[in-house]
């Protein structure tokens, strides 16, 4: 635990973190008072209940997520661009400790689209979304919408599919996206 924190950091980053090692509904309050080193009670007094700090544990690590993957730089093609960020991925599943993508297991895992993480896990999704869509324009793909939406879902089961069969997918995500990215004329 870092010094100078303050207990809503401290259960915001237990919340990030023990959420997306264990599940949310695996979870229990108990665990993660314990482990965020907060009582219960202090936990009630910030968050009116384990919903809504999901919500904002979610909220919280959603930007540097995103970030995780998107190229820092304005200068190279958006076709590279865009398959820097299967290339990051794929580089960061091969990592120990990757269980995915931490929207798409929240979103599964509490299996209920009106819960407020949901909501925070598709505005996340969305924004990879209008990335992909903004470089695929920028690219002149001629559907840049249709093609935004199927490199996600790319992402997304590259992901999925790192889980359950583990990472030894040589490229797999790369080479698709840039299929799709041909086929879209985006050279």
């Amino acid at each position: 635990m870092a010094t100078g924190t303050t207990t809503r950091d401290r259960l915001l980053a237990a919340a990030a973190d023990l959420f997306y090692r264990e599940g949310v509904t695996a979870t229990g309050v108990e665990r993660l008072c314990t482990t965020a080193g907060v009582s219960k009670r202090s936990m009630y007094q910030l968050f009116p209940t384990k919903d809504a700090l999901v919500a904002e544990a979610l909220a919280t690590v959603g930007p540097e997520t995103n970030r995780m993957f998107l190229p820092d730089d304005s200068e190279t093609r958006p076709r590279e661009r865009i398959l820097h960020v299967f290339r990051s991925q794929e580089s960061l599943a091969s990592q120990p400790g990757f269980l995915g993508c931490r929207f798409v297991n929240t979103a599964t895992d509490l299996r209920d689209p009106s819960h407020p993480a949901s909501a925070v896990a598709r505005d996340f999704k969305q924004q990879l979304t209008d990335w992909f869509a903004a470089e695929a324009r920028a690219a002149g793909a001629a559907d840049p919408a249709l093609l935004a939406r199927q490199l996600t879902m790319v992402f997304d089961g590259f992901a999925a599919r790192a889980i359950v069969t583990g990472t030894d997918l040589a490229d797999l995500s790369v080479t698709t996206a840039s299929t799709l990215l041909d086929a879209a004329g985006v050279r």
